[in-house]
């Protein structure tokens, strides 16, 4: 194939010639002090843009087209009400709450976020992981089943699912707490450190816990809630030992409900393209299952669980409880990690999709207020749920209108409509739950593609995954974090080094393992570590930088020096010294030094000749042969050093400079650089010198060096 040719003509350089030749802008850094004066700074412009920042609906609001968004924001709004009034009831049972609270969760966090959130087509609700999560606090604070509730000032006088919504919203105004304070620092950054895989296998182990809890309404048991480590599996047991005791009824209603949502929710995937809406099955199986369990008077009749009374109307505000925050604390901040971590990762993929930018230190305050206020009104956890997103953008919501109609929706079940569901059985919920289960439990396809692609990354999903279903979603989320942090520094402490060597007829350098023609620089090693070096990994460094050359020079140097020693006082007892390995130097002292530190570079100034080490010495003195005359460092992907890695560096440089090789680094950070100059690494043996700007141009310099070497000898052909 032709190619494009380029041809570049120029002097070959070193650092120090570069930066004599090309004049550098003195350039005067800020201070921290100059970027907190900067951040305080009050201007106009900064106001406005701060307004603008704080509430993103100005913003959109500008440019909103009332005649082509209008119709599908409120068709958008009205399916995705009807998911989300089924999915609150539905994932208000996760929460351990009355299905009527799952409403409240639909409706009070949407109208706060509808003002300050910088996504259009997120829905803002419950979310099964979530409400998982603060179930699990409930259930640990007010266990139910004639076991007390923990000993928290405020549950006097409150019936026991009071109690448990008193805990539910206390826990969620902590969690907005936590999100709000991090938003208002700026630390939106923290979802960088939950990546992609650990969120996976997170959400994985979450689904198999929302399947498990959901297992008794769908069978009909009165199984007692447990939490903790392991609860998963006494759960599981306690089921199998009532599994007798099944309810029929529950049964039969649940399977068939799973049936006909899962295969209608495939034919909604498969002709997306060609419904306006998707069907809201959901809502009609909902509809007819009340209509079924009221005439055929499921509740008495086959001893079926049903909604039952649902809280008609808004509560008054309440204020959280203080000892609940104490006692939640260590669950609050890890809930709030993650429900900004899913609702960020989802807000994302549709921004892209859409061409608009979302601002992460925004939809923390945004989430941190939402959940605040959603909080006083007694409602939950609110992030936002893959499934229901995918509906408001599906069916054509352009922007949170959506939302806000889909919020009134449920407002309007609440005040006047709830009566209609309380006849629904509880089994048709928890047949939802685990039917929209579908996406998060057949992420397990991800771990064969993870072990052939990376697998460290396969770790850290087996590892999160499995840490979270036996210990619990909190302290799952903790082993998951310290497995990727592990991952990342088994990356950094232990990276893949390489020997490089010339592409012929080229300036480019590959890993010489890798390419069947290459070329090797005879006496000449080129050496690439493509990772920081720190205090954790510069041993390593050196240790293969020692497998690289072959040998370990401080060693060498010890046995020269040795060696040294013993031909100066084999020099004292013979003045006649043979010539077959040793070259004249009749102007040099004839008196014999003493060598004190082994490690000192070779002395040769009292000797009256030059050494060939690789010739055989006299006097059985044996030395290891080194055929290396230079060293090259490739630094071209080392982002930083350390004082640790300095110091290391500046020893090994040593070692090789005082056995007679070359030693050069290439391609080093312009800051690296300026690091070294200021920890004083150069000193008469390390020189500014050794520093080329690219690998090719020290490459050239070694030729123009030797050149008095024979031809071919350069070069050693690899096939």
């Amino acid at each position: 194939v032709q190619r494009k040719q380029y041809v570049v003509a120029r002097p070959v350089y070193s650092e120090d010639s570069f930066v004599e030749q090309q004049e550098k802008i003195c350039r005067q850094r800020k201070t921290p002090w100059d970027h907190i004066k900067l951040y305080f700074t009050c201007d106009s412009k900064r106001v406005k843009n701060a307004a603008l920042s704080l509430l993103p609906i100005i913003g959109w609001m500008k440019i909103y087209q009332v005649r082509k968004w209008l119709l599908g924001d409120v068709v958008s709004g009205i399916s995705t009400g009807l998911v989300a009034i089924m999915q609150g009831l539905a994932f208000s049972l996760l929460a351990q709450l009355p299905p009527s609270y799952g409403l409240y969760t639909a409706f009070f966090p949407m109208l706060t976020y509808f003002f300050l959130g910088t996504s259009r087509h997120i829905s803002v609700g419950s979310f099964p992981v979530l409400s998982l999560m603060v179930g699990q606090v409930v259930l640990r604070l007010v266990p139910g089943d004639g076991k007390p509730p923990a000993n928290i000032t405020g549950f006097e006088g409150l019936s026991e699912d009071h109690q448990r919504v008193l805990v539910a919203s206390s826990l969620t105004f902590l969690m907005g707490i936590f999100q709000l304070a991090m938003g208002v620092l700026q630390v939106g950054f923290v979802v960088v450190y939950l990546s992609d895989t650990l969120v996976s296998g997170f959400t994985t182990a979450a689904a198999i816990h929302i399947l498990v809890s959901q297992l008794k309404f769908v069978l009909g048991l009165n199984v007692l809630s447990v939490n903790g480590p392991l609860a998963i599996i006494d759960t599981l047991e306690k089921i199998f030992v009532q599994i007798t005791s099944t309810n029929i009824c529950d049964l039969v209603t649940s399977i068939v409900i799973m049936v006909v949502v899962f295969i209608v929710k495939e034919l909604n995937d498969k002709y997306k393209a060609k419904l306006p809406v998707p069907i809201p099955i959901e809502v009609i199986v909902t509809i007819i299952s009340c209509g079924i369990s009221y005439g055929a008077n499921f509740e008495t009749r086959y001893n079926v669980t049903v909604v039952g009374k649902m809280v008609k109307g808004y509560e008054s505000p309440m204020a959280p409880n203080l000892d609940v925050f104490r006692e939640s604390a260590v669950e609050a901040f890890p809930i709030a990690i993650v429900g900004f971590a899913v609702a960020f990762s989802v807000a994302k993929v549709y921004s892209i999709k859409h061409n608009y930018t979302i601002d992460g230190n925004q939809e923390l305050i945004a989430f941190g207020v939402s959940n605040i206020f959603g909080a006083a009104f007694r409602s939950f956890a609110a992030s936002t749920a893959l499934s229901r997103t995918a509906v408001q953008e599906s069916s054509g919501g352009k922007t949170q209108i959506a939302g806000l109609i889909s919020a009134m929706m449920a407002m309007v079940v609440t005040l006047a409509l709830g009566f209609l569901l309380e006849p629904l059985p509880r089994s048709v919920l928890g047949a939802l739950v685990i039917v929209n289960l579908k996406g998060m439990l057949m992420q397990v396809r991800e771990i064969p593609y993870l072990w052939r692609r990376d697998k460290l990354d396969c770790v850290v999903w087996v590892g999160t995954c499995v840490g979270a279903i036996l210990l619990g979603l909190d302290l799952g989320l903790a082993v998951g974090l310290g497995v990727e942090l592990l991952t990342v520094v088994f990356r950094t402490q232990f990276p893949r080094c390489s020997v490089l060597a010339n592409i012929p007829g080229t300036d480019m350098y590959r890993d010489h393992k890798d390419y069947m023609h290459i070329y090797e620089i005879k006496g000449v090693k080129i050496f690439r570590m493509p990772s920081p070096i720190f205090f954790a990994n510069i041993e390593f460094f050196k240790d293969k930088l020692t497998e690289a050359v072959g040998f370990n020079p401080l060693r060498v140097l010890k046995k020269r020096n040795k060696a040294l020693t013993k031909i100066k006082i084999h020099l004292k007892k013979s003045e006649h010294m043979t010539k077959g390995c040793y070259k004249n130097k009749p102007e040099e002292s004839e008196d014999a030094g003493n060598v004190e530190e082994l490690v000192l570079p070779t002395d040769f100034k009292d000797l009256p000749f030059q050494i060939d080490w690789n010739a055989d010495l006299p006097g059985n003195i044996s030395i290891p042969r080194v055929d290396l005359h230079t060293l090259i460092l490739d630094f071209s992907a080392v982002s930083f050093m350390d004082i640790s890695a300095i110091k290391g560096l500046r020893t090994a440089l040593k070692e090789y400079i005082r056995i007679e090789v070359d030693v050069y680094i290439v391609a080093c950070d312009v800051y690296i650089l300026e690091k070294l100059h200021s920890t004083m690494f150069f000193d008469e043996e390390i020189h500014t010198s050794m520093f080329f700007p690219t690998l090719h141009d020290a490459v050239l310099h070694v030729q123009e060096k030797r050149k008095d070497c024979k031809s071919g000898n350069h070069w050693v052909r690899k096939h």
